[in-house]
């Protein structure tokens, strides 16, 4: 079986001693090649790099090499948005409006055959996407 990580379960990693033990042994568990990124994750990423530029530039660097690592480390598993992913999310849509990076999270994991790892499972609730929440209670 092979995930789709969101932005809210990559980012939980990144936090060392915070982390929720779910996430952290779920991701310890999980063979990397199995695990696949969104560009929309990137995108998320990078706009919390930026924002946090303007209060606090020396967290935004650090925050901004995690993505280099993050680019470097999922490299060839970082996953586009195409045309059958906006056909699907189109069709997701026509039955429940979903939010638009959530929606498209969903679409591409049902494009993929993978299962959406995130905290936000009610977000995709009715999508069709197979979900996991390995946050901890």
């Amino acid at each position: 079986m092979s995930f789709l990580v969101d932005t809210n379960v990559l980012s939980e990693a990144r936090k060392p001693r915070r982390a929720d033990l779910g996430v952290t042994s779920w991701l310890a568990s999980s063979p990397p090649e199995q695990l696949y990124l969104s560009v929309l994750v990137i995108g998320e990423v990078r706009r919390g790099a930026d924002a946090l530029a303007r209060r606090n530039p020396r967290q935004a660097a650090v925050f901004a090499d995690w993505l280099l690592t993050v680019r470097r480390d999922y490299a060839e598993r970082i996953l586009p948005v195409t045309e059958a992913i906006g056909d699907q999310w189109g069709r997701m849509n026509a039955v429940r409006r979903l939010p638009a990076i959530d929606g498209l999270m969903a679409a591409t994991a049902v494009v993929h055959g993978l299962t959406l790892v995130t905290r936000n499972e009610r977000a995709v609730d009715g999508s069709g996407a197979q979900t996991f929440n390995p946050f901890s209670g």
